[in-house]
Parts: structure tokens; C-alpha cells; sequence
């Protein structure tokens, strides 16, 4: 007789949509390394890579582009109601770039981590570079759709900063991510 498996994959969605919100969140706050400023969610935004890799192997393709979807809807619903709460007028262009970095990387990812799970012997290697390439994609998708608002001083010592630190989180992950088993 066949135990059917409890559907634990909303825990994993949960945390995905809790990650994202967070990086919001902190993106306001930032700290200099070699004189440039940085902001705090660069170190949160390789997570949401393993998280995603995670729920793709361990339940499907389909879960996690559900995961995506929810999570995206969950934070124009908090940047939404954060606006009603400060008394800001909601813009969507105000949002627009999150949303669009988000989902640009996010599917950047999924295509890699599906194509490394079954079609290759993933290592950590092609992991990292499915992670830093997703990295890329969040902030120069990030960048080009905020450039008017943007400061350009010092805009490639930021970004080659931002990708080393996003590189070095993301090298312990893609050694975690290799051992992830497929199925539950």
C-alpha cells in the first residue's frame, strides 16, 4: 500500500515569498566597502536562487514557477500596502523594476537549474554560474530599467562589487544546491 506524501511545498513558497519581501525591504539600507555604497539585499538575493533550485528538485518544474508567481504577487501586494501605510501615492512604475528584475532572474535560474538536472550531471561549477548569471540578470535588469534615476558615479566599481559579494554567498550555495537529492 502506497503512503501518499503530504504536499509540505507551501513551507518552501512561504519562504520564497518571506525572502523576496525582506530584500525589499532592506534594499534602502546599505553599507560602503571601498568607498562604494552598497545595499544589504545583495546578500539576500543568491537565497532566493537556492530556494527556487530547491523546490524545482524537489517537487517539479510547475511548483516552482508557482512558487515565482505567488511570490510575485505577494510582493506587489506588500509594496501596495506599504504604499497606503507611509502615504505614498502607488505608482507602478515605482514597482516595475523589482518585479521585472525578479522575474527576469528567476526564470533565468529555473531554465538552468532544469536544464542542469536533466540533461547534464550538475557540478558545482555549472551552479555557480547558474547563480552568478541569475545575479547578473537581477541587477543589470534592475540597473536598465532605473537608469534615469540612477547615479552613475562609480556605477562599475558598485557593480563589480555587488557580484563579488553576490559570488562569494553564492559559491557555499551551489555546493549546498549539488546535494540537494531530486524527488522527496
Amino acid at each position: 500500500m502506497n503512503k501518499k506524501l503530504y504536499d509540505d511545498s507551501w513551507m518552501y513558497i512561504l519562504l520564497l515569498t518571506t525572502l523576496i519581501i525582506l530584500t525589499e525591504s532592506i534594499k534602502g539600507y546599505t553599507f560602503n566597502l571601498l568607498g562604494c555604497t552598497i545595499t544589504f539585499s545583495i546578500i539576500l538575493i543568491p537565497l532566493m536562487f537556492i530556494i527556487t533550485n530547491f523546490i524545482t528538485k524537489k517537487y517539479n518544474y510547475k511548483k516552482a514557477i508557482f512558487a515565482i508567481s505567488i511570490s510575485t504577487i505577494c510582493l506587489i501586494g506588500y509594496l501596495f500596502i506599504m504604499c497606503f501605510a507611509i502615504g505614498k501615492e502607488f505608482l507602478i512604475s515605482d514597482i516595475l523594476a523589482e518585479v521585472i528584475a525578479y522575474l527576469v532572474s528567476q526564470t533565468i535560474n529555473l531554465i538552468l537549474c532544469s536544464f542542469l538536472i536533466y540533461n547534464t550531471k550538475p557540478n558545482v561549477i555549472l551552479i555557480f554560474s547558474t547563480y552568478l548569471l541569475s545575479l547578473i540578470m537581477f541587477y543589470m535588469t534592475y540597473t536598465l530599467i532605473n537608469l534615469d534615476t540612477m547615479s552613475l558615479d562609480n556605477y562599475w566599481k558598485i557593480y563589480l562589487i555587488a557580484m563579488g559579494i553576490g559570488g562569494i554567498i553564492s559559491m557555499p550555495l551551489a555546493i549546498i544546491d549539488k546535494y540537494i537529492k531530486l524527488g522527496r
